[in-house]
C-alpha cells in the first residue's frame, strides 16, 4: 500500500465548536425579536390608549406642535452629524481620513439624537396615540415604532461580537432613513403647514 507523501501536510478546516452555529443564530435573532416586541409594543399601546390631547410643554413655545417639531429637527441634524462620522468611519468619503475623534463623535451625536427623540415619541404616544386617518399620520406613527425597534436591534448588535461587517451599517441605515421619514412627515409638514415658529 503505497503512502501519499503529501497527506501529512495536507490541513483540513477544524470543525466548528459545538453550538456555535445556535450561538450566532442567536447573536441575530435576539435583537430582531426585542425590535420586533419594543415597534409592536409601543404600537399597540399607542392604538389602545386613549389620547390625552397633550403630554407636555415647554416655556417659550407657542404650542406643543412647535415644541415637538424643533426637537425632532435638533435630533435629525444629530443623525445627520452621526450619519456624515458613520461615512468618515467607514472610510466612504474619498480622501478623507477619519481623525481620532470621529468614533466619539458619533457615538455622541447618536446618543444625543435619540435622547431628543424620546419626549417627542413620549407625545406622540400619550398624546395623540397610534393613528391612521391619512396616509401621512399612518406612515408617521408606522415609522414611530420601527425607528425605536430598529435601534433597540441596533443597540443590540453593538454588543455583539463577529458581526458580518455590512450588518450594523445596514441596520443604522434603517434606523436613520427612519428618523428622516419621520421628521419629513412630522416638523417639516408642521413648518410648511402652520409655519416656522417656537
Amino acid at each position: 500500500m503505497s503512502v501519499d507523501p503529501n497527506a501529512a501536510t495536507t490541513s483540513f478546516p477544524a470543525p466548528p465548536p459545538r453550538g456555535g452555529a445556535r450561538r450566532a443564530a442567536a447573536a441575530y435573532l435576539v435583537p430582531a425579536l426585542v425590535a420586533a416586541a419594543v415597534g409592536v409594543g409601543l404600537g399597540a399601546y399607542g392604538k389602545v390608549h386613549d389620547p390625552a390631547g397633550t403630554a407636555f410643554n415647554l416655556a417659550g413655545f407657542s404650542s406643543t406642535g412647535a415644541v415637538k417639531s424643533w426637537l425632532a429637527t435638533a435630533a435629525f441634524a444629530f443623525a445627520l452629524v452621526q450619519l456624515a462620522s458613520a461615512l468618515v468611519m467607514y472610510g466612504k468619503v474619498p480622501g478623507v481620513r477619519a481623525p481620532s475623534w470621529t468614533g466619539g463623535l458619533h457615538r455622541w451625536s447618536g446618543r444625543i439624537a435619540f435622547l431628543l427623540s424620546v419626549p417627542v415619541a413620549v407625545h406622540c404616544l400619550y398624546a395623540l396615540g397610534y393613528q391612521t386617518y391619512s396616509s401621512r399620520v399612518m406612515w408617521h406613527s408606522l415609522l414611530g415604532c420601527f425607528f425605536f425597534g430598529a435601534f433597540s436591534a441596533k443597540m443590540l448588535l453593538l454588543r455583539t461580537e463577529r458581526l458580518p461587517s455590512w450588518l450594523l451599517p445596514v441596520v443604522g441605515g434603517l434606523v436613520f432613513t427612519a428618523l428622516t421619514v419621520l421628521w419629513l412627515t412630522s416638523a417639516l409638514w408642521f413648518f410648511r403647514t402652520v409655519g416656522v415658529t417656537t
